[in-house]
């Protein structure tokens, strides 16, 4: 499935589609299933986990910011509901090597290295998107948002000082600026 199809048969799904939800399932369970496969848990725990994966995924369907990649999003929540699992397993099952699970859940698999390039591809791309928006604001906002940036801030009255703008100002210049620059990466769907 490409991802304009699985966004779309998100969206057909939020709105109640059944055969939607049963495309995305047939379609993005084999890689829920390879997630929790390469976790090594019992048969019992793969289906509990593959089974809350997708209750999980139907709990946040409506919500979703990026539906195109519910992929990730279920693979990463079946990732961390085995990591639950493997915690509580650690807690009640002895064993001679006390770093045996560790190195399970440390090791990230084939598809978890995938999905890790992806997310910090898209994290890339927002960011960029982000400081592409910004730049298109007026002087003025960048250069307030700029000196607040800083590490560590400014007192209003240093921001005062160097800008020329009167200290009662400054909060709700900031606002206007930071709605301005939300406003304007919602139009080009980044936030």
């Amino acid at each position: 499935m490409d991802r304009a199809e699985v966004g779309a048969l998100v969206q057909s799904a939020a709105d109640g589609d059944a055969a939607a939800w049963k495309a995305l399932v047939d379609g993005l369970g084999p890689l829920v299933w390879s997630v929790v496969r390469a976790h090594g848990l019992s048969d019992a725990d793969a289906h509990e986990v593959y089974q809350t994966a997708w209750f999980r995924f139907a709990q946040h369907l409506g919500r979703l910011r990026e539906q195109d990649k519910a992929g990730a999003w279920l693979a990463r929540t079946a990732r961390h509901e085995c990591l639950k699992v493997l915690r509580a397993q650690r807690r009640w099952m002895p064993t001679d090597d006390p770093h045996l699970l560790d190195r399970v859940s440390e090791e990230p698999t084939p598809e978890e290295s995938v999905l890790d390039s992806e997310e910090a591809a898209a994290e890339s791309e927002r960011v960029r998107r982000l400081w592409q928006e910004f730049e298109e604001l007026g002087e003025r906002c960048r250069q307030l948002l700029r000196v607040l940036m800083a590490s560590p801030p400014p007192s209003y009255q240093e921001v005062s000082a160097a800008l020329g703008i009167a200290v009662g100002s400054i909060g709700p210049t900031r606002q206007r600026c930071l709605r301005r620059l939300r406003s304007r990466l919602e139009r080009r769907g980044t936030v």
